[in-house]
């Protein structure tokens, strides 16, 4: 067996079995290491040079996290759960909570898909935007796998199909970089125009799975307790509910404001998120005496989100150290013969395995393109068919696995009350539901392109 397959499986297999997923990423990166003929010591070696490769995302969502616990003390989460549940109306009839729900889902849905392309913010929104809003879902008993499918669509799917925003960075700076590059030598040149137009057939299939997610799969309600978020762990005298002011409110819209706009201005999270805590700060939303607290809550609440990052990075680099992705794909080539729907099936489960591992589609295109393209070439697929099968066997994987970004970003907003399991309510939907149509889809994109 692969070396890469048998860590993905180990990791993925005790993540399944409720063991820390921090745990079973080292675990998975040991056995991959060892099995790939790494020693102990340049296994650890290699795991501890990829480690520092997610302390920037992990201390990012650390600030993030502080700064959406700061927020919550201006009265805007409750000002914004007053109002939704009024819509709800006093006799809250069936239909009023389906429209509300509804309303409430797509609202997500377009905002994080705004976060990819109009306004490229990433997942910072997430920990802001979506722990005022568990009070609402809570009422309407709004399946949170559902709300995690819609998240992750929005995470994944525009960046798949928009040149702009992140969509630029993986559709023109990476995808079509990396094929043209490979390909140079092969006579393949790949066109701006194509890509997109590509990668429209895969994306097709993440949406029938969001549909399948919201209306089918988690359509029916369930149940959370009314437990406060990780904000009770901060020792201060307030009452747990917070009235809404006009100073806060104001104070709140202007932190927000200027910590997304940092951010794109920046490109940091991490400033972002510390000038919004600042500004609330000296807006007097809390007392400086309890700046250290609040801070410290909102870090504990993204702690395991960050270390997961920081293991991801750790265990992709081990992966990358066995020399075992390119023996993987080797393997493939002597089991397809001349099959050419056998040859795009493989390709893309190949991907699948490696994003998984890897928990990125951005950092798995330049791994596989120096391999995919030439096998595509070789089996005589059209370009735009070596467009769809690259990107979609690099995308495939991120939606659905325990270090990626697309799942890790809803558990950080949804899971800060613990009533959100990262690997049954974030990976698994999304998994089911957007991989699965993933695979199918590409595969048919290969054979009609």
């Amino acid at each position: 067996m692969n070396a890469v397959i048998i860590a993905v499986l180990v990791m993925v297999g005790l993540s399944l079995a409720r063991v820390s997923v921090v745990f079973a990423l080292v675990v998975g990166a040991l056995v991959g290491g060892l099995v790939g003929g790494l020693s102990i010591e340049a296994t650890l070696a290699a795991f501890n040079d990829g480690v520092g490769g997610g302390a920037k995302v992990a201390l990012a969502y650390a600030t993030l996290g502080a700064f959406a616990v700061a927020i919550s003390r201006s009265g805007l989460p409750d000002l914004l759960a007053h109002r939704l549940i009024r819509l709800l109306g006093q006799e809250a009839s069936a239909s009023r909570q389906a429209t509300v729900k509804y309303l409430l889902l797509g609202t997500v849905l377009l905002v994080s898909i705004s976060s990819q392309n109009l306004i490229p913010v990433h997942i910072a929104f997430i920990p802001i935007l979506i722990p005022p809003l568990l009070k609402v879902m809570n009422q309407l008993r709004l399946d949170r796998r559902a709300v995690a499918c819609a998240l992750t669509f929005g995470l994944t799917a525009p960046y798949m199909l928009l040149p702009v925003g992140f969509g630029a960075i993986f559709l023109n700076d990476i995808l079509l970089a990396n094929i043209n590059q490979a390909g140079e030598s092969l006579g393949l040149e790949i066109s701006r125009g194509m890509v997109p137009l590509a990668m429209g057939v895969p994306v097709a299939g993440m949406a029938l799975g969001l549909l399948v997610a919201v209306f089918i799969s988690y359509r029916r309600p369930r149940d959370y307790q009314a437990l406060d978020v990780a904000t009770s762990n901060v020792p201060h005298h307030h009452p747990e509910t917070h009235e809404p002011h006009a100073l806060g409110l104001v104070m709140s819209l202007v932190a927000i404001a200027a910590a997304l706009g940092i951010q794109l201005y920046t490109g940091s999270m991490i400033l972002g998120g510390l000038v919004g805590f600042a500004l609330l700060s000296v807006g007097g939303i809390f007392k400086w005496r309890e700046a250290d607290d609040l801070f410290t809550s909102g870090m504990r609440m993204m702690a395991l989100i960050g270390f997961i990052m920081i293991s991801a990075s750790g265990f992709a680099a081990v992966m990358t150290a066995t020399g075992q992705i390119e023996t993987l794909v080797a393997a493939s080539v002597e089991v397809i013969g001349d099959n050419r729907g056998l040859a795009a099936l493989l390709m893309l489960l190949v991907g699948l395995f490696i994003t998984l591992g890897i928990g990125s589609s951005f950092s798995t295109i330049p791994i596989i393109a120096a391999i995919f393209v030439p096998l595509a070439v070789q089996f005589g697929f059209s370009p735009l068919a070596t467009v769809a099968l690259v990107g979609t066997a690099a995308a495939l994987g991120d939606a659905g696995s325990p270090a990626s970004d697309s799942t890790l970003g809803p558990t950080s907003g949804l899971n800060v009350d613990r009533q959100h399991d990262h690997i049954w309510d974030s990976v698994v939907p999304t998994f089911l539901h957007y991989n699965i149509p993933l695979i199918a889809f590409g595969w048919l994109a290969a054979m009609t392109l």
